[in-house]
């Protein structure tokens, strides 16, 4: 398998990652970098082709979720670069992308007036492409490649997504949240085993305190501010924790019965909160039921911001995007509101290096805007992390959950990575890697083989790992709960459709008495004393051709073993009744009636009964000694693998 990271390789924004499995190429999202405003914003696409040819080289596009570092570069890869493939994203996301697309791009042409951008109607074009992608809704690409999407928390609407073409899987994890929040629940997905799984890694050496320690702190910073007759700016994005801390300040508003206008900025949000209720199934179970009564984004005490409040005296509460000070309404009022020590500004998220957001946060006191625009930062600058990335903790659990064989770490800083692959590493024991952006990353894979396994060999194997427990108490050890259990066995390949491999006990499977024969234009010698390797070819009598030649098969025999006593008391058998042959007259009488196949009972020489169904199954009972127990004798050609499980299953219950 390979991976290359386009973005957010060693890095935070313009997420993008080539995947190839199993000779299909996949892109994970396709965003923009924040902190750059010329060609290096977008992805470096020419490490794919620079022919312009994208569309028979990459066989899909998947897009996590709606922010644009992992959206932004869509219009301008399908539209201006030539992409013309399928791109999938759940609804929610299909729904709210174009709108954050369009803000995005009238801030930049209209406002900034960049030339060679992409224009709303290669966005409209590029929405026409989406396929929607439903949670837990498996989706062909094509006929070897398969997409599943799982619920991640985060924002609305996103995904992570499990993909797999042939023998290799990989999950992508985009950005994802395992603790759930006021409006959105946990990231959660099944133990799918991938061979890579692709984790972003923004907080990955924070480990978060309290969620309600840091509400709590977050109300009283803001209450302080405003009683002292100041202004509070809280730069977020539109949607996600707009809406979290929106819903957090309604509910303090209204315990608290306080009059100071709270506002956000007005269209954008009002158009997210709309969706919001559009897809409220995609929220928490709290927000759905509370939904029946009254929808929790009609906000009573937050309205919808004008720009010619920004000079209005007195306390206010502005909610403003983006999140990270580097454009739009949340720019504007910072530089009117930072030279007053009175105002805070309260960062709940995260910052790319190079945003205005994250110079602040690094304690200038000055800021350069652009290369005409000086900012005397006297504002109080508050860092309250409510970003709704998976800290350390949920990183190492996440992986816990899908069990994958390699881990991949991107969206993060190089420093953080290196730490988490140490823990990754020391805990779960599997390679980890942290490529940089355009690094080629190969990873070998392995072939998982689901198979059948009888059952003597999982009771046989069963009874070991309980008996080494036991041995592990008797010492004073604590025994872990038994969550994979080691077996040997004799594994036979199925024949690549319906019918799977098994795994037998040794003792099913006697390859001494089993000779290699030679098919009919075979020239191997026949000599008696060949020995037979494993995974040899048996010859049955019912394997004849009409000449009598021996044509290749394998067959099966395992033996079950019974009680005579107790057989022979729910049979309601005296001790001088043959036991055996009253067994295979029952087993006999049940086939026949159960079995659309036909029975046939045989009798040797010796006087012994043998039961024969379909081709080449038979039933005999065991010869037996002073040492040995009464067992039946089954064997049955591979061919008829599935009759077989039928008549083991009469025989069971026979046998009881």
């Amino acid at each position: 398998m390979k991976v290359v990271p386009l973005g957010a390789g060693q890095d935070v924004g313009r997420s993008c990652v080539l995947v190839t499995l199993g000779g299909k190429t996949v892109m994970f999202d396709c965003g923009m970098h924040m902190g750059y405003n010329d060609e290096r914003r977008f992805p470096d696409f020419n490490y794919i082709t620079t022919t312009g040819d994208f569309t028979s080289r990459i066989d899909a596009v998947v897009i996590t979720h709606f922010h644009l570092d992992h959206c932004g570069a869509l219009p301008h890869f399908t539209e201006q670069r030539g992409y013309h493939g399928p791109i999938y994203m759940t609804p929610p996301t299909k729904a709210i992308c174009p709108i954050l697309l369009e803000d995005y791009r009238k801030i930049t042409v209209e406002r900034k007036g960049e030339t060679g951008f992409f224009t709303s109607q290669h966005i409209k074009d590029c929405m026409k492409k989406v396929v929607p992608l439903h949670l837990h809704e498996t989706v062909w690409v094509d006929d070897e490649l398969e997409l599943r999407a799982y619920y991640a928390g985060h924002v609305l609407g996103a995904a992570m997504v499990y993909a797999r073409c042939g023998n290799e899987s990989v999950v992508y994890t985009g950005d994802y949240n395992m603790t759930p929040d006021r409006h959105l629940g946990a990231a959660w997905i099944e133990k799918v085993r991938p061979d890579v799984v692709i984790t972003e890694t923004t907080y990955g050496t924070t480990i978060r305190d309290s969620k309600r320690a840091r509400e709590r702190d977050f109300l009283e910073k803001v209450h302080s501010c405003v009683l002292r007759g100041g202004k509070v700016l809280i730069p977020c994005f539109a949607l996600g924790r707009a809406q979290e801390l929106c819903i957090l300040i309604e509910t303090y508003w209204e315990r608290m019965g306080l009059k100071v206008p709270v506002y956000f900025s007005a269209g954008l949000t009002e158009k997210a909160n709309r969706y919001y209720k559009l897809f409220i199934n995609w929220t928490n179970q709290k927000i759905k039921e509370s939904f029946v009564d009254r929808n929790p984004f009609d906000f009573k005490y937050i309205k919808p911001w004008n720009r010619d409040y920004v000079d209005l005296p007195g306390p206010m509460v502005l909610f403003a995007t983006p999140g990270m000070l580097h454009i739009g309404t949340s720019l504007e009022v910072f530089k009117k509101w930072a030279p007053d020590e009175r105002n805070m500004l309260i960062m709940p998220g995260y910052c790319v290096a190079g945003t205005v957001g994250a110079k602040v946060l690094s304690g200038m006191k000055v800021v350069d805007i652009d290369q005409y625009t000086q900012v005397n930062v006297n504002i109080d600058v508050q860092n309250l992390s409510f970003s709704a990335h998976a800290d350390a903790k949920g990183i190492m659990e996440l992986i816990r959950q899908a069990s994958p064989r390699n881990v991949v770490l991107v969206h993060g800083e190089k420093s953080r990575m290196t730490y988490l692959k140490s823990k990754i590493m020391g805990e779960f024991g599997c390679p980890c890697y942290h490529p940089a952006n355009g690094e080629l990353l190969e990873i070998e894979t392995s072939q998982d083989i689901k198979a059948l396994m009888s059952d003597q060999l999982f009771q046989e194997s069963w009874a070991k790992e309980q008996q080494r427990r036991q041995e592990l108490q008797a010492d004073g050890q604590v025994a872990e709960p038994i969550t994979q259990l080691p077996v040997r066995g004799v594994l036979l390949l199925g024949d690549g459709g319906k019918r799977l491999p098994r795994l037998l006990d040794p003792s099913e499977f006697d390859l001494d008495q089993v000779p290699v024969v030679s098919g009919p234009n075979d020239n191997a010698p026949t000599g008696g004393d060949q020995q037979a390797p494993a995974g040899a070819i048996a010859e049955s009598p019912a394997a004849m051709d009409e000449s009598g030649t021996a044509s290749d098969t394998v067959v099966f025999s395992t033996r079950k073993v019974f009680d005579e006593a107790a057989v022979a008391k729910r049979m309601g058998l005296d001790a001088s009744a043959d036991l055996s042959h009253a067994i295979l007259a029952a087993i006999s009488e049940l086939l026949t009636i159960d079995s659309a196949q036909q029975v046939r009972d045989s009798k040797g020489a010796d006087r012994s009964q043998t039961i024969e169904v379909g081709n080449s199954i038979k039933i005999s009972a065991q010869p037996t000694d002073n040492d040995s127990l009464p067992a039946l004798l089954v064997s049955w050609a591979w061919e008829e693998e599935e009759l077989a499980t039928q008549v083991l299953v009469i025989i069971n219950r026979v046998l009881g």
